[in-house]
């Protein structure tokens, strides 16, 4: 397909959703140029079609139409991301921003649904950061006339990165804390999302980003183990279990997330609405 003139997304950190994204606008014909901090990528970006530009350098910014941000918010409470591009964006081109949040930001609800018109009360120092930053974007977007849409992404697993992985690398644990469940969503369905995003006519707007099924993270592994014929690894109790500060307040949390926006508002189907469909994929192709 010829690649579009008007079309040219600029992503700022070139991750694992980033990199999952890239092909299916390739293919549809867009301009993609991404920042780069190691210059040892740049063939892995020029081979998925994508122009590297490097931080490291005086950084001219293009007429971009659209920008994804994945790079996170620095520990310190600022937004590198915010910082760097805020003063270079206010052109008439850029219609459009992306930002790559997580679903931390909506806090613990004790294991009860919520969905996007749930206000934000994160109560991690991650997911304060993220909610900073969210309205950070919404407020210079709407300075500038920009529609923004943050995507508040759940456990993102994929191609070795999944609980087939940490089982064949022997780190998998199955942590038990009664009533717990965390939401997630396989790198490729959000690659989807984002890719109905970006062709779609909507404004402003937040989206949930995870599969149908929010489930206890022991039965993840269990599931994997079952898949590859191994023992699962022994349960241990929450209370008990040596998890660093980071994994601990992952489970300060608990909450079901309906996803509903992603498919009434982007037409989205997922290709794996639970953990079941995903495993069972990357199990058969071997990507673990």
């Amino acid at each position: 397909m010829t690649r579009s003139q008007d079309q040219h997304i600029l992503f700022f950190g070139f991750g694992f959703c980033a990199a999952a994204l890239a092909p299916l606008l390739a293919r549809a014909g867009w301009q993609m140029s991404a920042t780069l901090r190691d210059r040892a990528r740049a063939p892995e970006l020029e081979q998925a079609g994508v122009a590297p530009l490097y931080l490291d350098t005086d950084l001219q910014m293009r007429d971009y139409s659209h920008v994804l941000v994945s790079a996170p918010p620095a520990r310190a409470g600022n937004d590198p991301a915010f910082d760097f591009l805020s003063p270079r964006l206010a052109k008439p081109a850029l219609s459009w921003i992306g930002y790559l949040s997580t679903t931390g930001v909506y806090g613990d609800h004790n294991g009860a649904w919520i969905d996007e018109e749930t206000p934000p009360g994160p109560r991690g120092a991650r997911g304060q950061r993220r909610a900073t930053a969210e309205q950070r974007w919404s407020d210079f977007a709407e300075t500038h006339g920009f529609a923004v849409q943050h995507f508040r992404l759940a456990g993102i697993y994929g191609p070795m990165r999944n609980a087939l992985s940490s089982l064949k690398a022997g780190t998998a644990r199955r942590i038990d804390k009664p009533g717990q469940v965390f939401s997630r969503i396989h790198v490729d369905d959000i690659a989807k999302i984002l890719f109905a995003a970006l062709h779609s006519d909507i404004g402003t707007r937040n989206f949930s980003v995870c599969d149908d099924e929010p489930a206890p993270p022991a039965e993840i592994i269990a599931y994997a183990a079952a898949l590859l014929g191994v023992d699962p690894p022994p349960v241990q109790k929450f209370a008990d279990a040596d998890l660093s500060d980071m994994a601990r307040s992952f489970y300060a949390e608990n909450k079901r997330i309906r996803n509903d926006r992603i498919k009434t508002e982007l037409g989205v189907t997922l290709t794996y609405p639970t953990y079941r469909e995903g495993l069972n994929a990357l199990f058969k192709s071997g990507a673990f």
